[in-house]
């Protein structure tokens, strides 16, 4: 796959070409957001409008407009409504996450939980939620109620298992990808599939879009947890170490683990079982991932489902949105932010 600074190198421009084959769209997406998390209480409203403020790539919105639009739907605004719905569900799970991991930090900006506290950053969480339950009712469709509705719980499993397995070095790979496929990518897969239901397709179709996201998603998390351990890409300004700090195991060190000595071993389970774990630790454990090349590791595993993802397009025709929807796949283990 070659060295990761090849990687950064290599990066195209896949999610700017995604971002402009909507941005019209994406404008009337965030109107619907600021209007659906209007309130007449002033803490949602502090609290709400500071999180809009903190921006985000939006990229499971793009996935909603651009599958709808690889897919012929030109039937009105569900396309704008549900992307709004997709990106409502990313954030609430955000603020709930942000007050589990007890992070204060995203986005280079203090969380919600820092500066209001976890109480009221996990209500905000579900006042988010009960407006997109809103929205899917709003839509009237039965389908897409159902698609959006157990992807909402899928993802609450997927951190209940995280949690279950919260600071364990010797996890399964398995049950790895079990949680990251409840966490990050059922969410992928639903704002794929969503485009397929808005424009009609048939099970087919519908099928190859979820299967696309899926994959999308998996891929998309490898990279985020390789990257918190890329000493490598530093230099590109994304800070790194936030999940060895919050005790959180991802595939870096769950490959670390199966690769170290007995001793290594013995090491990396009494720095996880910790609390807290400090600089000096981290220098180490990046020291033995580059010395194990696990970082490459990770991508190529990432490789496999990126290869599932753009191969699943293929039953759509040629065009410019099938092309950067397939090129987005190279984005998701590429990028540096």
């Amino acid at each position: 796959m070659g060295s990761v600074v090849q990687l950064k190198q290599s990066i195209n421009n896949s999610y700017t070409e995604l971002l402009k084959s909507v941005e019209d769209k994406l404008t009337l997406v965030d109107e619907k957001i600021s209007s659906k998390l209007s309130s007449r209480v002033e803490l949602i409203q502090k609290m709400t409008g500071y999180h809009l403020d903190t921006g985000g790539k939006k990229l499971r919105a793009l996935l909603t407009l651009s599958s709808s639009k690889l897919c012929g739907y030109a039937k009105g605004g569900r396309d704008i409504n549900l992307a709004a719905c997709v990106e409502l569900i990313h954030a609430a799970t955000l603020m709930h996450d942000d007050v589990i991991d007890n992070a204060s930090v995203r986005r280079n900006k203090k969380t919600l939980n820092t500066i209001w506290g976890n109480k009221s950053s996990i209500l905000v969480g579900d006042y988010l939620l009960s407006r997109c339950f809103e929205m899917m009712v709003e839509d009237g469709s039965l389908e897409i109620l159902k698609l959006l509705s157990s992807t909402s719980a899928e993802i609450a499993q997927g951190e209940v298992l995280q949690l279950q397995h919260h600071g364990e070095t010797d996890m399964l790979e398995e049950t790895y990808l079990k949680i990251i496929s409840l966490k990050t990518a059922a969410l992928f897969s639903a704002s794929t599939k969503v485009g397929g239901i808005l424009a009609d397709k048939d099970n087919k179709h519908k099928e190859a879009l979820e299967f696309y996201g899926k994959n999308l998603g998996l891929t998309f998390q490898i990279a985020d947890d390789a990257l918190d351990y890329n000493s490598e890409l530093k230099l590109f300004g994304k800070k790194i170490g936030n999940d060895f700090f919050e005790g959180k195991v991802t595939l870096p060190i769950i490959l670390l683990y199966q690769r170290s000595s007995y001793e290594e071993k013995k090491y990396l389970k009494k720095i996880f079982e910790k609390p807290n774990r400090d600089e000096m630790e981290f220098k180490n454990i990046l020291s033995s991932i580059k010395e194990y090349k696990i970082i490459n590791e990770c991508y190529k595993k990432a490789e496999y489902f990126i290869n599932l993802a753009s191969n699943s397009l293929s039953i759509f025709e040629e065009s410019k949105e099938k092309q950067i929807l397939k090129n987005l796949t190279s984005f998701s283990i590429q990028r540096n932010f």
